[in-house]
């Protein structure tokens, strides 16, 4: 009797499959599909649960230091002050499925209503705390938000003057029962460092919630499911208004268990981050935030808004031994002067993500910070946010070439753009994800949804990518930014990465710029080092012979600072329309 199947010829792993809890050694892809396996089961735990764990798991535990405000909260006081203020949105009439917008810089008070907004089940809006009026009140109406925490002002940012411009009827409003013309959502306005007409003090909704409040909290969390939407993202909005991603507790639950996990937040103690990156983007939320609640980890924040020199002191005095930020902000502290006299003995690793890490800056971070444990990140907000990352141990080559690795539970494949086919292991096409990180939604926007997620639930990426066999990632560059010169598709990442290698250049961004002959020429926008003098035509000597002659930029600028967007990625439209003007073309 022969067998049906010779069960000892088949392979642990089918030919799709990557082992992700430690890093893969065998190479088990043979296509551009890879599935991110792992041995640790998806949580089914909500926002509020997670930090809830922690808290009884760490009481006395640092969870989270905010320097510049001088407040340094526990796992169990921090839990105490989100009940509280849980309760308090609950008195003032907020309920479950209700969108509450914080706007404003990294505070306390981010990470304090990012938990009690989850914990009554009000879904957190996140908006960007540079956004003028007209920016906020197309976010606040696209989404319907009912409530918005904010503080007075910072910097040059007057946030109540301009709710005030949009809603003038707050100035003789009670607080609670705004009713605006331009925003018919919105009632309740909350500040968080002054008195003001029409609105509450923070400490009126700490004061708000009665012990039948919190009787009503608790019964509550019977109720919520992780599938509910808790959290709406705007995308960065370089190309037209922007959308609001909408993520489950299911989403950024999992997705910050396992950056933890791939980080090795499981086993290291302690873990203190230092977190300069933005609390209204992903990074600072899902990274920062929700990796807290779900790890038990400390979070320090340097300073409100970003300060290069601020890191570094908050990373000696506090001892961390992580630290997270984009490549600006690592370039930022590589140029620190006195960078030398800071002791950073401490930090073990970091991550680095949010745009294209260039390897020249991810070396010089290992060698000159000594950060060997460094990781880079890829994802996009709307799959919340991470899907490949490096592992800390990997080898230099793969830390610096590549965005890491496909993680738990997550499929990622290569495809041609035009076709939808899947293209062979190694060969370049557009990047697509799916799996429990993908949004539920763009918030009221079912054509831009059906956009960018197939029927399949794949999330285009809009990327264009590569795969290995063992399954990690290479990123050319976006597909709107690729350079169509005379018909060659070029990658302005390629060229990116080899300028970082001159010795004078800082920085490097190149872009497309129009022309009447080739469509598109490559331009350069350099920024030098401190000191340093160049000319385009030294830098068009260094690409000779090096590169192709047609990514050779045919134009050189020399630039002080990029637009950026407040979570530090470089605004290449706006950087085009610079150039472009500067150039007179």
């Amino acid at each position: 009797c022969r067998p049906i199947c010779n069960f000892s010829s088949l392979s642990i792993f089918p030919p799709s499959a990557v082992h992700v809890d430690s890093p893969p050694t065998i190479p088990t892809l043979t296509t551009s599909y890879a599935h991110g396996t792992s041995s640790k089961s998806l949580l089914f735990s909500t926002v509020g649960g997670s930090l809830q764990a922690s808290a009884e798991r760490f009481p006395d535990r640092e969870a989270v230091v905010f320097l510049q405000e001088g407040v340094r909260k526990t796992f169990s006081q921090l839990q105490q002050d989100v009940d509280q203020a849980a309760a308090g949105l609950l008195a003032l009439g907020l309920k479950r499925g209700d969108r509450l917008g914080m706007w404003g810089p990294n505070t306390y008070a981010w990470v304090l209503f990012q938990f009690a907004s989850a914990k009554a089940g009000i879904i957190l809006v996140s908006v960007n705390p540079a956004y003028q009026v007209q920016e906020l009140e197309f976010a606040l109406r696209k989404v319907g938000c009912n409530a918005i925490v904010c503080p007075t002002q910072f910097k040059t940012q007057k946030y109540c003057d301009m709710l005030r411009q949009i809603c003038p009827e707050m100035d003789t409003a009670s607080p609670g029962s705004v009713k605006s013309a331009r925003l018919p959502d919105l009632h309740t306005v909350i500040v968080t460092d002054s008195r003001q007409p029409g609105m509450y003090h923070l400490e009126d909704v700490m004061q708000a919630g009665s012990s039948q409040h919190m009787q009503q909290l608790e019964e509550l969390q019977k109720k919520l499911s992780f599938d509910d939407p808790i959290n709406i993202q705007f995308t960065s909005g370089t190309t037209g208004n922007p959308k609001g991603a909408t993520l489950s507790h299911h989403n950024i639950v999992n997705n910050a268990y396992f950056i933890g996990m791939r980080l090795g937040y499981d086993w290291r103690s302690p873990v203190r981050v230092c977190l300069p990156v933005p609390m209204y983007h992903c990074f600072g939320s899902v990274g920062g935030g929700i990796v807290m609640a779900t790890h038990g980890i400390t979070l320090v924040s340097p300073s409100t808004g970003y300060d290069g020199r601020a890191n570094l002191a908050a990373m000696e005095s506090e001892r961390c031994t992580f630290v997270y930020g984009t490549p600006t902000m690592y370039i930022d502290m590589l140029g620190q002067p006195d960078l030398a006299k800071f002791d950073l003995s401490s930090v073990e690793g970091g991550v680095m993500a949010g745009s294209p890490c260039p390897p020249e800056i991810v070396k010089k971070v290992i060698s000159t910070m000594g950060i060997k444990e460094l990781v880079i990140g890829y994802g996009t907000t709307e799959n919340s946010p991470v899907s490949f990352c490096g592992f800390p141990t990997d080898n230099l080559e793969r830390k610096s070439e590549t965005v890491g690795c496909i993680t738990n539970h997550l499929e990622a494949k290569v495809v041609d753009p035009g076709s939808g086919q899947l293209m062979p292991l190694g060969i370049s096409g557009e990047l697509m994800i799916r799996g429990y990180c993908v949004m539920l939604e763009y918030w009221g926007d079912v054509t831009k949804t059906d956009e960018c997620i197939t029927k399949g639930r794949w999330y285009k990426t809009g990327d264009i990518a590569s795969l290995d066999k063992y399954g990690f990632c290479r990123i050319e560059g976006r597909i709107k930014d690729m350079i169509i010169r005379g018909g060659e598709n070029i990658y302005p990442a390629e060229i990116e990465q080899f300028l970082h290698t001159h010795p004078k250049v800082q920085e490097a961004q190149v872009i497309g710029i129009k022309d009447e002959l080739m469509g598109e020429e490559v331009c350069a926008c350099l920024k030098l080092k401190a000191g340093q003098d160049c000319s385009a035509e030294d830098v068009k000597a260094y690409c000779k012979g090096k590169i192709a002659h047609f990514k050779i930029p045919r134009y050189v600028t020399f630039v002080k600072d990029y637009p950026l967007t407040v979570s530090g990625k470089i605004q290449k439209n706006k950087l085009r329309e610079q150039t472009e003007k500067f150039l007179a073309l």
